[in-house]
């Protein structure tokens, strides 16, 4: 089950992260979230403690999450502990935000847009990686 509340001193970033029943990595953003660098930094920080150094695949709920800052996609290009991510969203500007990152930020590990969850843990498991 997921760990809840991990909010940075700006107090609304993460609404959970932690290791579903599959070993997938899920990370919620809180709702309307506007995610800048330090958010961004934050959210990195606690998937690589989380993860340890093991590569892990990665499930990023985004559906309720406002904007995303230029300088935080540059922290998302950067290499983490991430085998591969899905992005999950619900809406067309969810999958805006996504193909704009996708589009402009090379990704350090191969990463699609969902809109269906299942599809998203589908494809997770087809990159090869598990937690066991």
């Amino acid at each position: 089950m997921p760990e809840k509340d991990l909010e940075t001193s700006g107090g609304r970033d993460i609404s959970s992260l932690g290791f579903d029943s599959n070993g997938i990595l899920r990370l919620e953003w809180a709702r309307g979230v506007v995610i800048d660098a330090p958010n961004a930094q934050h959210a990195m920080d606690r998937v690589n403690e989380v993860c340890g150094g093991r590569p892990t695949p990665l499930l990023i709920d985004m559906a309720t999450t406002e904007s995303v800052s230029r300088a935080a996609r540059a922290v998302f290009a950067k290499r983490c502990d991430a085998s591969a991510i899905a992005l999950l969203g619900s809406s067309a500007v969810d999958r805006v935000l996504a193909n704009f990152f996708l589009g402009v930020n090379a990704a350090p590990v191969p990463t699609r847009f969902f809109t269906n969850n299942a599809e998203a843990l589908r494809w997770l498991a087809s990159q090869g990686h598990d937690r066991a």
